[in-house]
C-alpha cells in the first residue's frame, strides 16, 4: 500500500511511520472490537467473552500505549529529561499493568460466584463471536506480521494471544451448543484471566526491576567486570554500576586503576577499548573515571587499593 502522505521526517524515518501507521492500525481494529466485545458480553450472557474482552483491551491498551510512548521516546534527552525519554515506555507498561489489574479482579468477582450456580448462556452468539474475534485479531496478525520492527513483533504476539482465547471461546461455545453444562462458561473465564494475571504480573516485575535501576537480567555484572580486567594497562575496575533506561538502552558507570606512566593519549585509548567492549554487551552508554593505583578515591564508596605496590 502506498502513502501519500508527506513525511516530514526526511527519507530515513519512513519505514517507521509505516510501522507505527500498522501499530495504529490494529490498535483502532482492536479497540473497537473491544467495545462491541464487552456489550457482546452482556448480551450473550457469558463471562468467557468478558473475559475475553479484558485481555483484548489489555492488549489494545499495551498497542495504544506502545505507539504513543514509542513515538514519545524517539526524542533524545533534553534540560527536563537528561537522560532522554526512553523511560516513558515503562510508564506505559505500568499504567496497563494496573488496569489489567482491577479488571481481572472485577471479572473473577462476577465469575467464581457463577462457577457455584451457573446461569443460560446464548450458544449461537457465543460461537458468532468467537469467529469474529478469531478473524479481527487474524486480520491485525497478518497486517503485522509483515513489520519487522520490535514494536510490531510484540503486538503481534498480543493479537496471536488473542486468537488463541478466541479459539478457547469457540470451543467452548460448541461444547455448549451440544451439551448443557453451562458451568463451562465461567471455568473459561477464570482461566482465561488467570492467564492475563500471570502476564500481568511477569511486566510488573520487569518494570519494577527496571524502575529500581536493577542491573539487566541478561547481562552479569562479575562476567563484565572480568572482561574489563583483561583489557590492557587496566590493572582493576571497582564501583560499577549498570542498569537499564527502558531494558535495551544500558548505562555503565565505573571507576578504573591504571598503569602510573599512562600518557594522556594512552588513558584515552583505554576509554575507547572500554567503550567498544562494552557495546559488544549492548551498553552504549559508559562513563569511564580512570584512576591511579594507590590514588585515594574522592568518593565515599571507593576503598582505596592496597593489593599493589
Amino acid at each position: 500500500m502506498a502513502h501519500a502522505h508527506h513525511d516530514h521526517h526526511g527519507h530515513h524515518h519512513h519505514h517507521h511511520h509505516h510501522a507505527s501507521d500498522n501499530i495504529r492500525l490494529a490498535f483502532f481494529l482492536n479497540l473497537s472490537f473491544t467495545i462491541v466485545e464487552i456489550i457482546g458480553g452482556f448480551w450473550i450472557n457469558s463471562m468467557a467473552i468478558l473475559s475475553d474482552a479484558l485481555h483484548d483491551l489489555g492488549d489494545s491498551l499495551a498497542l495504544g500505549l506502545a505507539w504513543y510512548f514509542e513515538r514519545l521516546s524517539g526524542r533524545g534527552g533534553d534540560q527536563a529529561f537528561s537522560y532522554g525519554y526512553k523511560r516513558f515506555s515503562l510508564l506505559g507498561a505500568f499504567i496497563n499493568s494496573v488496569i489489567l489489574l482491577v479488571g481481572s479482579v472485577l471479572v473473577l468477582s462476577a465469575a467464581i460466584p457463577r462457577i457455584l450456580n451457573p446461569e443460560p448462556v446464548n450458544a449461537p452468539g457465543m460461537i458468532g463471536f468467537a469467529l469474529l474475534g478469531v478473524l479481527v485479531n487474524g486480520l491485525a496478525v497478518l497486517r503485522l506480521k509483515k513489520g519487522n520492527t520490535l514494536n510490531e513483533r510484540v503486538a503481534m504476539l498480543h493479537l496471536l494471544e488473542d486468537v488463541l482465547g478466541w479459539i478457547a471461546v469457540l470451543v467452548g461455545g460448541v461444547v455448549l451448543y451440544f451439551f448443557d453444562v453451562p458451568v463451562i462458561d465461567p471455568l473459561l473465564s477464570v482461566a482465561i484471566t488467570a492467564y492475563v494475571l500471570y502476564n500481568v504480573v511477569g511486566n510488573l516485575r520487569q518494570s519494577l526491576n527496571i524502575l529500581l535501576q536493577g542491573t539487566p537480567a541478561q547481562i552479569d555484572l562479575t562476567r563484565l567486570q572480568q572482561r574489563l580486567e583483561q583489557l590492557p594497562d587496566i590493572r582493576s575496575v571497582h564501583d560499577l554500576h549498570l542498569w537499564s533506561l527502558d531494558g535495551t538502552h544500558h548505562v555503565l558507570t565505573l571507576h578504573a586503576v591504571v598503569e602510573g606512566n599512562l600518557q594522556l593519549q594512552q588513558a584515552e585509548e583505554v576509554k575507547q577499548r572500554i567503550r567498544a567492549a562494552m557495546a559488544n554487551m549492548d551498553i552504549h552508554h559508559v562513563t569511564v573515571e580512570l584512576e591511579l593505583p594507590g590514588e585515594v578515591c574522592s568518593q565515599q564508596s571507593c576503598t582505596p587499593d592496597f593489593s599493589s605496590g
